[in-house]
């Protein structure tokens, strides 16, 4: 029996924040805007790496896995903001990055740990995902002049990969996972899960003998430590090649996956200003353990990856929402935000929101995005998402009625008082016209329906349903037919009477 506390993430808003840009105080800082998370209706907050860090890679490149950045304040600080954020019903996780660390982390130069890092005495080959950060790297390999061989790193040359395949290594995560938890974490985003796992061959006398055994232990491992712990696996496969991640349908691996795929065929539909490849990617997306969830989101702190779109379709999104070769990426992805892709056509982005807060599983904000927060090209790859966080602007539309804050909080109270759209069924609805998506989700009797019309032109709907419905956001009594205007969305409860 698995009780609903346990699974407290099936129905959560997350909302990613780094500490470095959301407050220029640091943890202390965070702390003190923790109300702003709050009223906006959020339920978990996700930190990016805080960590010490020569910052070569906006944190991702770690020298302490048990310390705070002094740049970011101290484990009391961070302990604070936990304490807040739970005083307040927010639960908090932190990237989990053990794919690598930087060049600079002691174990990398201690001679008794060289086993903890991945070498070899010539340069393999690059493996079938290629090299990550084309415009930087050339190899996926580099020589050490210092221990004399060549060592793996799946992204920059000063993050070497770390040999997950080595117990000592395994230990040491159990270790940091288990520490972090103590002081108050509810669970983990797990960076770079494939890549975590893919090397394990390059070791070959310790290798595992299935490298999927290893989140099995990661997943027991915080269960024992807290019931109600996460593994968010940052998981970019096609959907058959992701579900091996829950664990083979038994659910004893990671607890949720990011659907990178719908995400795409998202942003394909909306260049197309038709419904049909979300659609269709919806109805060809698996059904995850009873006990796991796919993770939504409109962006993430990354370039907007496109990667999994053939070169064609990947081409009509650049065209539509990133034209310029600035605002594009390692050729696969966009650095841009949504209100600036959309040139800030609010009735679009409002759209796009209210179908991530109705589309079946857990939604995830990048900060900034519920006051639209736009992107600064000026800044170096990745780094132009990662922008400082608009405080002022949060401050004139908190009492707007008709701020792109308002809105969100009216899409979050009404996403968490609609239970079926997080633990219900789903079935893609069709209406007659494919510039409309409509779905429904049932559960224990209850049904709600969405429709989000993607053109701008309006148009006339059917929906062939028995019952009385209800306009979610407004209370008022709908007819089954009805017209949607240019990018309008309506979420509707169906009751017998």
């Amino acid at each position: 029996m698995i009780r609903t506390s346990d699974v407290w993430w099936k129905n959560a808003v997350l909302y990613c924040l780094d500490v470095e840009t959301f407050s220029d105080k640091g943890f202390r800082g965070c702390t003190e805007r923790i109300d702003h998370l709050h009223a906006l209706g959020v339920t978990c907050v996700w930190l990016m790496p805080f960590y010490p860090t020569p910052e070569r890679d906006d944190g991702y490149d770690i020298t302490d896995f048990y310390a705070v950045d002094p740049r970011l304040g101290s484990l009391g600080d961070f302990v604070e903001f936990v304490r807040s954020a739970r005083d307040r019903g927010m639960r908090v996780i932190a990237d989990l990055v053990v794919n690598h660390t930087s060049d600079q982390h002691p174990w990398f130069h201690d001679p008794t740990k060289r086993d903890w890092y991945v070498w070899a005495d010539e340069p393999q080959t690059d493996g079938p995902q290629g090299i990550t950060f084309p415009d930087k790297e050339n190899s996926l390999w580099e020589y050490s002049e210092e221990v004399g061989k060549y060592y793996l790193h799946r992204f920059y040359k000063h993050q070497p990969d770390l040999n997950v395949a080595n117990p000592e290594v395994r230990d040491e995560i159990a270790r940091i996972m288990g520490f972090w938890m103590e002081l108050g974490l509810s669970g983990f985003r797990v960076d770079a899960v494939p890549f975590l796992l893919e090397h394990n061959d390059a070791a070959d006398a310790m290798s595992l003998p299935n490298p999927h055994d290893y989140l099995t232990d990661l997943r027991a491992f915080i269960n024992r430590r807290n019931g109600e712990g996460v593994l968010l696996g940052e998981v970019n496969l096609p959907y058959k090649d992701t579900m091996a991640y829950y664990g083979q349908g038994v659910g004893d691996e990671l607890t949720m996956c990011f659907d990178f795929v719908g995400m795409q065929a998202m942003y394909l539909a909306l260049a197309r200003q038709s419904s049909g490849p979300l659609a269709k990617a919806l109805q060809e997306r698996p059904q995850p353990p009873r006990d796991g969830h796919w993770a939504t989101f409109v962006r993430n702190h990354d370039e907007l990856t496109l990667d999994k779109l053939p070169e064609d379709e990947r081409q009509e999104v650049f065209d539509a929402f990133g034209p310029d070769p600035s605002m594009q990426l390692y050729g696969r992805g966009l650095r841009r935000r949504l209100p600036s892709m959309l040139n800030g056509d609010y009735r679009r982005i409002r759209m796009v929101y209210s179908l991530l807060f109705s589309l079946p599983g857990t939604p995830v904000l990048f900060y900034g995005e519920e006051i639209g927060l736009v992107e600064d090209l000026s800044l170096e790859g990745r780094l132009a998402v990662r922008v400082p966080m608009d405080w002022e602007a949060a401050g004139r539309q908190r009492h707007s009625p008709d701020s792109l804050l308002t809105w969100m909080r009216r899409l979050i109270e009404s996403y968490r008082e609609c239970p079926e759209l997080a633990w219900g069924t789903y079935q893609v609805l069709d209406v007659g016209d494919p510039c409309v998506f409509a779905h429904r989700a049932d559960c224990d009797g209850g049904t709600v329906i969405a429709v989000h019309n993607f053109a701008d032109r309006a148009v006339p709907v059917e929906l062939k349903v028995k019952g009385v419905l209800t306009d979610v956001l407004t209370g008022d009594g709908c007819d089954a037919k009805l017209e949607l205007g240019p990018y309008d969305c309506r979420w509707f409860r169906l009751t017998d009477k």
